[in-house]
């Protein structure tokens, strides 16, 4: 059955709310630890099957935000899925109450009570409204940016369809197009501010109501951070402001220099006159040659993409409708991982597809596990399958490259460094708006400008009004939809340079790796996970210094004034 076949029915809450409390109170009332266990079992089959419902009816909808029915469905799923959470909270407590939970850790591990413990404290009955509310401003935000439609060069284009010209070679070209986009967010500044303030004022509320001081406390529970906290970031945002923003900086001169421009602005994020490397056929040639790499790379992951391919389970290209971004999903009752991106004929075609088969190739080795906890990891843990995988494809890199090979992989490798000093800006960004709740929308991005200054002190805007008042980050839609995730990115790139290094040195150890990371998927926190890989914590004192040497060597040594 293609993705396209499997049924969609809206589930019928009242009806699962029944079956799930009788469940429920059979598992509370277990006079055997096989009973328990069976209720146990009983009770993650019947969240599996809501929870796919779910994940169909938000894949279609993203891949056509203009399809009324979808829309319907993604609107109930807003206001409903508060409701389903309080049932899974409720799960939650039996869990750690019972009887039988030393036996039960056990057999299925103690990640999923720990996980349960910190849920516990992401929700109370009392917050259901704020919750809806949320998920209705997420998604207003959502199908805002999806609606632009911006004309360039006499044709309406999506955000998406606008990216390879801020790619042009010309820079009147790229100028006009960055011009466009940011046209698009500053006529819409006041109502994305709006959106803004309110989220920010809405979790703050959510938050005090459960206990605590602010929303930053609640937003590591929520992203199940059982093993560190606000101080550990912090210290690897030092480690990056130590020793990557430099090697970032000297990056950024070296392509101001490649460039021939006396200074590099807003609009110049092109990194080569000859034109940045593209891949060199359309989508459908793309995933061909995906399809002969994986057969290449392993068994597993030409078993893995065969059964994307034969399920229909990529939606890769950009359209009008569609949402903007990448990302994969998973759906339980079928077993099956799912791929959404946009492509737009750039590099990041190549990129995003590596990168989301990384997820999906993890959630396809971890499809069997019996907690859908474990199906997938936490997400710091979850972006280190899918930037690592980005780096395993490297040698297969000139079939979709051909003679710019060299070209992107330099490209690439420097983009991952300049990429790390970004993710731990909107990291910090975040830290202080939610510490400080009450700031206007022009404090904000006053303050989005301080950091901006301290990790990216190259960022010229000094033509663009916009800009230059601080709305860089209005177009990032983690800050909105997941707050306090971006900082994974960053986490995890460290992992998956480490990845590059032993890789380099014996890339059948490093492989190896991979695959045990991959196959373990939830079932431990994302510290252990990183022991259990053999790889260096990011927020071990002297891990980034261990690595950037190497790469800023290799990036040396790329005579990139010659690609």
């Amino acid at each position: 059955m293609k993705f396209q076949e499997y049924p969609y029915v809206r589930p019928d809450l009242a009806a699962f709310e029944s079956r799930f409390r009788a469940l429920l109170d059979a598992f509370e009332r277990a006079e055997s630890l096989e009973s328990a266990a069976a209720a146990f079992e009983a009770i993650n089959d019947a969240r599996v099957e809501v929870s796919s419902m779910f994940a169909i009816a938000r894949i279609r909808h993203t891949i056509d935000t203009t399809d009324p029915y979808y829309k319907g469905e993604q609107e109930f799923i807003d206001e409903q899925s508060p409701v389903y959470q309080g049932l899974i909270t409720d799960f939650y407590k039996a869990l750690i109450a019972s009887t039988y939970r030393p036996q039960l850790e056990a057999q299925w591990g103690r990640q999923l009570f720990d996980a349960a413990e910190l849920a516990l404290k992401t929700f109370d009955p009392s917050i259901v409204e704020e919750l809806k509310e949320e998920n209705k401003k997420v998604s207003e935000y959502i199908k805002l940016v999806a609606s632009a439609r911006i004309e360039f060069d006499g044709e309406e284009r999506t955000l998406s369809q606008l990216a390879p010209f801020l790619q042009s070679t010309d820079r009147a070209t790229r100028k006009r197009a960055a011009d466009a986009r940011y046209a698009f967010f500053e006529a819409n500044e006041e109502t994305v501010d709006a959106i803004y303030d309110d989220l920010v004022k809405l979790r703050t509320n959510i938050a005090r109501k459960l206990g605590y001081r602010d929303f930053t406390a609640l937003a590591y529970a929520r992203m199940d951070r059982t093993d560190y906290g606000p101080e550990q970031v912090a210290a690897f945002r030092k480690q990056v402001l130590e020793h990557i923003v430099p090697v970032a900086s000297a990056l950024h001169e070296r392509r101001r220099v490649r460039l021939g421009l006396d200074k590099l602005r807003y609009y110049d994020g092109i990194s080569f006159l000859s034109g940045d490397p593209k891949p060199k056929g359309d989508p459908a040639w793309i995933v061909e040659r995906a399809k002969a790499m994986y057969a290449d790379m392993s068994p597993e992951t030409n078993e893995f993409f065969e059964f994307m391919l034969e399920g229909g389970l990529m939606d890769l290209e950009s359209k009008k409708g569609k949402r903007v971004g990448g990302y994969c999903s998973f759906i339980g009752t079928h077993k099956a991982p799912f791929i959404f991106s946009n492509f737009n004929g750039t590099a990041h075609d190549v990129d995003v597809l590596t990168h989301e088969a990384g997820h999906a190739f993890q959630a396809y080795l971890s499809r069997d596990f019996a907690v859908p906890e474990y199906i997938h990891p936490t997400l710091d843990a979850c972006e280190i399958h899918s930037m690592s995988m980005e780096f395993f494809a490297w040698p297969w890199m000139e079939s979709f490259f051909l003679e710019d090979t060299a070209k992107y992989k330099f490209s690439h490798l420097a983009g991952a460094i300049t990429f790390i000093p970004y993710g731990v800006a909107v990291d910090e960004f975040q830290h202080v708006v939610y510490a400080n709740p009450e700031m206007t929308p022009a404090e904000r991005k006053a303050a989005w400008r301080d950091i901006e200054r301290k990790y990216l002190p190259n960022r010229d805007y000094d033509d663009m009004p916009f800009l230059s008042r601080g709305g860089f980050w209005h177009q990032q839609q983690h800050i909105f939809k997941s707050p306090f995730y971006y900082i994974d990115y960053t986490l995890a790139q460290i992992c998956a340079l480490q990845y590059w290094k032993r890789a380099n040195d014996d890339r059948g150890e490093a492989w190896a790796s991979y695959v045990k990371l991959c196959r373990a998927g939830g079932s431990e926190s994302f510290t252990s996970l990183v022991r259990l890989a053999g790889l260096r914590s990011p927020f071990e004192d002297g891990c980034v210094s261990s690595i950037i040497g190497d790469i800023d060597g290799w990036l040396r040594g790329i005579d990139d004034k010659a690609l």
